[in-house]
Parts: C-alpha cells; structure tokens; sequence
C-alpha cells in the first residue's frame, strides 16, 4: 500500500517559522537512548506504517527542501520513499493527485494530513481495501473542518466542507481507496477542469455520478496542528495518551 503525504502547504496559519510546518516540533520520540523532538508530520508517517503503507510518497512545495533533507535520510523504517513537487499552491486534490503517476491500479492507497495528530494509531487498519472510506472523528468544533454525513449503514451522503451549520459533528481525518479508484476520482477531477481544491467537493461529484463511499468511526481523537491553538491541543492530547498508556 502507498501512503500520500500532501506536504505543499504554506502553513500561513501559524507561520512565520524558520522551516515548513510539517517540521513543527511536537512531543518528543526515542532515538536509541536520547529523547529527541519530533516533527508533527512524523505522527502521520508512523499512522501510514502502522496502517499497512510499505511506500510513502510526499508531495512537496518547490521551497520545501527542508521535508526531503529530513526524511530522505534513511531515518524512516521504510526505503521506499518519493518524493513529487506540486510546482504551484492549487489546493489538496491537485496536491493528492500529483502522486498518480506512482500509484498501481491494482495497490491500496492511503491518504492523510501531516499537521494532524489523531488516535488511534492504527485506525487505517479500519478502512477495507476495496472501497473508498474515509477514517472519522467526533470532534467539538466540525465548522472548522470537513463534516462527513453518512446514513445508518455508514454510507456518505455528503461532505459539508467548513459548514456554518454542520449537520453532524464527524469529520473525515485519513482515507483510503483502491488505486483503481485513486485513478479514477484523479480523472473526474480533470474532467471537472480541476475546479476542485477541497477533496470533500470531489467526493459529492463523485457520489452524485453514484460512486460509493464508506464513513468509518473508527477514530477517537484528532487535532489540527495548524494554528496555535491546535498545537496547544496537541500537547494536552499527547500528554493524556502518555498518562494512559500502558
């Protein structure tokens, strides 16, 4: 399974930083026996690993050496790695599909955000790889993100980006679909003329054609790592799942 990076972004929420802010230290890892910080994009890679990703792929901005320095390195259980340069900020779907040209019709792929933090880790292991499905939160504040709505067998109706008044408090943190599906939802976003910068409207194009999509609670918790107040939440997040950890 490839695992997608979309790390292109300017971070214009909680920048200025002296480096991109998929590099933005949060908690802390273990390296042989030094504690040392850890990069808020390296919650998403160990999510992509423990979801059965065998290749990564990050797609970065043309500015955005500092990604490549810090992961191209060998410091990653994989040595499967690429990385694809989005020339031009053209929102999420142009940034998701730049990696077309890597992924096989017949291999899952699996997609998420590397400035979020979510639990648990091993929540991709709850998407089939057969459909496209989307990995969902409950969340206080779902104006703020992508609403999933689904009906009681757990179908997506709809997706309600940024919504003023949101019709269910479960948003979509990772997805996962067949390649074959990948490729395809890569053509009705050019056949739509790449109109699409938010991936949920490429979704309610793709179910009003009747395309099939699954919305998975599977998920407990997430942040938004983007803005002050989400790394802020990130830290009590982190510092509760140490305290309740085994």
């Amino acid at each position: 399974m490839w695992g997608v990076i979309p790390a292109a972004g300017a971070g214009s929420r909680i920048q200025p930083l002296a480096f991109s802010k998929e590099l933005l230290p949060v908690g802390s890892r273990i390296d042989g026996s030094i504690e040392r910080p850890r990069a808020v994009s390296e919650y998403l890679v160990d999510r992509l690993l423990a979801g059965g990703a065998a290749k990564l792929c990050f797609v970065v901005a043309p500015n955005k050496s500092d990604i490549l320095n810090y992961y191209g390195g060998g410091k990653l259980d994989t040595k499967n790695i690429a990385f694809v340069v989005q020339p031009h900020p053209a929102g999420l779907c142009d940034a998701i599909f730049r990696a077309a040209p890597l992924i096989p019709g017949d291999e899952p792929v699996a997609v998420g955000l590397p400035d979020t933090i979510w639990f648990p880790e091993n929540g991709l292991r709850a998407l089939p790889d057969d459909r496209l499905s989307f990995l969902l939160f409950p969340v206080e504040n779902p104006a703020l993100f992508d609403v999933v709505v689904t009906d009681e067998s757990g179908n997506v109706m709809e997706i309600e980006v940024k919504p003023c008044n949101p019709k269910s408090r479960w948003i979509w943190g990772a997805f996962k679909m067949p390649g074959a599906v990948f490729h395809e939802l890569h053509r009705l976003w050019r056949d739509r003329g790449g109109v699409d910068a938010y991936f949920g409207t490429l979704i309610n194009a793709w179910i009003a054609r009747g395309g099939s999509v699954a919305g998975i609670r599977a998920g407990t918790s997430y942040v938004d790592v983007g803005s002050l107040n989400g790394y802020r939440q990130a830290i009590t997040l982190l510092t509760e799942s140490e305290a309740h950890a085994p």
